[in-house]
């Protein structure tokens, strides 16, 4: 039954994954990334950092921002850390390099810079 003024039904693809059974690439000792499907201006992934990991060097976004979302354990940002359920958000132009004392997952993604009036 279809009730009046519904939206129509996307049927846009889908294109559902199950991230731990994506195979991870190890970007360095301890720290894993699945890459997810994306668009071209959304790059989305997954990381896994081990309990006394560290990415493995400055993680620069020079024309582009990222952002993740810490889905468990514990993610150290310089002296901040950063529990289950933190977003963490970084402009471009910005770098970090994060780590972790006991583990953590974490998913976000990358996305180009806006442009930009000149």
């Amino acid at each position: 039954m279809r009730i009046e003024n519904e939206a129509p039904v996307d049927t846009a693809p889908v294109m559902p994954v199950s991230v731990d059974a994506m195979a991870p690439a190890e970007i360095g000792p301890g720290v894993w990334v699945r890459e997810l499907p994306g668009t071209g201006a959304i790059r989305p992934w997954v990381v896994d950092i081990a309990p006394g990991a560290e990415w493995p060097e400055l993680d620069v976004h020079a024309g582009y921002g990222e952002a993740y979302f810490v889905v468990e354990g514990e993610v150290i940002e310089g002296e901040r850390r950063y529990g289950p359920g933190t977003y963490v958000f970084f402009e471009p132009g910005s770098s970090h390099r994060p780590r972790s004392e006991r583990g953590a997952r974490v998913f976000g993604f990358n996305f180009d810079a806006p442009e930009t009036d000149a």
